[in-house]
C-alpha cells in the first residue's frame, strides 16, 4: 500500500509537469535533501565540518545523494543519426521537450520494468549506496531497490557477452580516479527521463572521483555511434554523503501499478479505463 501511495504522489508531479511549458527547459527536481531520499537535512556549518574529516580517495563505500540539480545526462545532446533520430521520436516521455502525459507515454517505469543504466544513476530524491571490496563495487539503488556490480578484480569484459538491463561493468583505478566501463546494455531502456535512446552497441565510461569526505564527483561519456554522432559527454554530477546512511524499502509492484494506472494514470491522460 505504502507503494500505491507513493506512485500516487509520482502521478500528480508528472500531470503538473505536463501540463506546464517547463517541458522545454530543466524538468529536473531541487537539490539535494528535498523529497523522500533528503532526510536528515545538514546546516551549512555541519557540512563543512564534516567535509573536513579524513577520507580514502579510493573507497566511494557510504550511502550518497545527487546534489546536482537534474537535467537528465545533459541539456545539450549530441546531433543523432537518422537511425537514433527515428528511435528518439518513437519514444513518449513524461519530460522534456517530446513529453506526453504519462497515460499516453511508453515510459518503462509505468509497467515496473527495469529502467536501466545509466538512467538509474541519477534519480531525484532517491539515494544510492555503494559497497566497495578490493575485488568489486556494488551500487544499490533505493529507486526500484536493485543492485549494479563492477568488477574491480582486473578481468576483461566476456568474448560472449549477453546485452542486459545494467550491462556487465569493470572498473580500475587511474590515480585517484576510478574508471568504469560498461557494455552490453539492452537497448529497450532509455538513457535519461526525457527518453534518449541508445543502441545494444553502445559503451558507457563513468570517471568517479571523491574529493572530500561528504563529495564525489561524476562524468559519464555515452559513445554509441548507431545512435549518436559524437560522444556524449555529461556536465560533472556531484553527489553529497547522505545523513541517513540507510535505504528505504522501494519495489515497483506490477500489481499496485497496473491498479494505479487504471484508477489514475490512465483516466488523468485521457486514455481510459483498462
Amino acid at each position: 500500500m505504502r507503494t500505491f501511495l507513493m506512485g500516487v504522489g509520482v502521478a500528480f508531479a508528472f500531470a503538473a509537469l505536463c501540463c506546464s511549458s517547463a517541458f522545454g527547459q530543466d524538468a529536473g527536481a531541487g537539490p539535494a535533501g528535498a523529497g523522500r531520499g533528503g532526510r536528515g537535512g545538514r546546516g551549512g556549518d555541519q557540512a563543512q565540518a564534516k567535509s573536513t574529516l579524513p577520507f580514502d580517495p579510493h573507497n566511494l563505500s557510504g550511502v550518497w545523494l545527487l546534489a546536482t540539480p537534474f537535467a537528465g545526462l545533459s541539456n545539450q545532446p549530441p546531433p543523432f543519426t537518422p537511425w537514433g533520430q527515428a528511435k528518439y521520436m518513437a519514444n513518449k516521455p513524461s519530460y522534456g521537450p517530446t513529453a506526453v502525459p504519462p497515460a499516453l507515454g511508453n515510459d518503462v517505469i509505468g509497467n515496473c520494468d527495469p529502467i536501466g543504466f545509466p538512467r538509474n544513476l541519477f534519480s531525484p530524491s532517491r539515494p544510492v549506496q555503494f559497497v566497495q571490496t578490493p575485488t568489486e563495487l556494488l551500487q544499490v539503488f533505493q529507486y526500484r531497490s536493485v543492485w549494479r556490480q563492477i568488477w574491480l578484480d582486473g578481468r576483461d569484459f566476456p568474448k560472449d557477452l549477453d546485452s542486459s538491463w545494467y550491462g556487465y561493468s569493470i572498473g580500475k583505478w587511474d590515480g585517484d580516479t576510478l574508471v568504469v566501463n560498461t557494455m552490453g546494455l539492452d537497448e529497450k531502456t532509455w538513457l535519461d527521463h526525457f527518453g534518449h535512446p541508445h543502441s545494444a552497441d553502445m559503451r558507457v565510461e563513468e570517471r568517479y572521483q571523491r574529493t572530500d569526505h561528504d563529495t564525489f564527483e561524476l562524468v559519464v561519456t555515452v559513445d554509441d555511434p548507431k545512435t549518436y554522432t559524437k560522444p556524449w559527454v555529461t556536465g560533472k554530477k556531484i553527489f553529497k554523503w547522505n545523513d541517513q546512511q540507510a535505504l528505504d524499502e522501494e519495489y515497483c509492484v506490477p500489481s499496485e501499478e497496473q491498479s494505479f494506472n487504471s484508477k489514475v494514470r490512465n483516466p488523468a491522460g485521457g486514455a481510459g479505463k483498462n
